[in-house]
């Protein structure tokens, strides 16, 4: 019998009208914006792809993976982040700062739910170049305004990795540990408290470490000025990348919409900076409608 694979679908009438609408809508604010469209290959070298994707093993393990008549080891593009990369590291006549948009397919061999699929349309807008917190206020001022064209009430979470690592190591988490660490907080709104702690547990993290960071988590919605005195961190550099952006989002009247959660970190180890994730403010979708990170790659990338 023919039918398409699991999570993949085909679009045409009434449905790829207002697909193709949203596209060009996004693609309309984009160039306003002044960011220039870019294709990035869907095929990638797999050494390529895995190798940025230190500390995200689910990742890896839903890359579609293939071997060409040359032997050659090959990876469907699993995100635009790292075909991004590449092309960077491959062009360095581009200059800086260099903003562009993509709007591709990627795929992903993962289990099939609402708003995950095999093959699916990802859009992202990157810019290159700028190292103040004043690009990551253009991209989520960016985002909000696309979120508002398209009719979708949006909250954004934002946090910074550097700072939580600064938290972390002020109540004793080794280097080496953090970034495991950060990818458990993360989960904290899908495995609860309990979750976390098993899971930290069976890092085997020391007790006296996990106590304090169960305190951290639970504190009642903490503003960033209170981790600030309650962990002796004013002056570090990410305290003062968060204080630089806070300030910011309050000048363009952001900070309703944009909103401080000092447990959000993302999955991916080259995101140093700021990180956001986008959620549907009417609480229909559970799901994030989309993520933003700040991040360092190596010049071989």
């Amino acid at each position: 019998m023919m039918q398409n694979i699991k999570g993949t679908y085909d679009y045409f009438g009434k449905e790829q009208a207002l697909r193709k609408n949203i596209q060009n809508t996004l693609q309309d604010l984009f160039e306003l914006y002044d960011f220039e469209s870019m294709d990035t290959t869907l095929l990638n070298e797999l050494d390529l792809l895995t190798s940025k994707y230190a500390g995200g093993d689910e990742i890896l393990k839903e890359m579609y993976q293939l071997t060409d008549q040359g032997n050659r080891k090959l990876s469907l593009r699993y995100d635009l982040t790292i075909p991004f990369a590449k092309v960077i590291a491959l062009n360095p006549g581009i200059e800086f700062p260099f903003k562009r948009y993509e709007i591709g397919k990627v795929f992903r061999d993962g289990p099939v739910k609402r708003g995950r699929l095999r093959e699916f349309l990802q859009c992202d807008v990157d810019v290159v170049g700028i190292s103040g917190p004043e690009a990551e206020a253009e991209l989520m001022q960016l985002a909000t305004e696309a979120f508002r064209k398209l009719d979708i009430p949006i909250i954004l979470k934002w946090n910074n990795r550097r700072f939580l690592g600064e938290i972390l190591e002020s109540i004793g988490v080794p280097a080496e540990d953090q970034l495991s660490v950060m990818l458990t907080l993360d989960k904290l709104e899908k495995i609860n408290l309990s979750g976390v702690k098993n899971e930290l547990s069976s890092k085997e993290i020391d007790p006296t470490t996990i106590a304090a960071i169960l305190e951290l988590i639970e504190m009642d919605n903490p503003s960033f000025e209170q981790l600030c005195e309650k962990y002796s961190l004013t002056g570090q550099p990410g305290a003062m990348e968060v204080l630089v952006l806070q300030k910011l989002l309050q000048d363009i009247q952001l900070q309703q919409t944009c909103r401080f959660d000092p447990f959000l970190s993302r999955g991916l180890s080259f995101y140093t900076g700021t990180v956001y994730e986008i959620f549907d403010a009417s609480g229909s979708f559970t799901s994030s409608l989309g993520v933003e990170a700040d991040m360092t790659l190596s010049s071989d990338s």
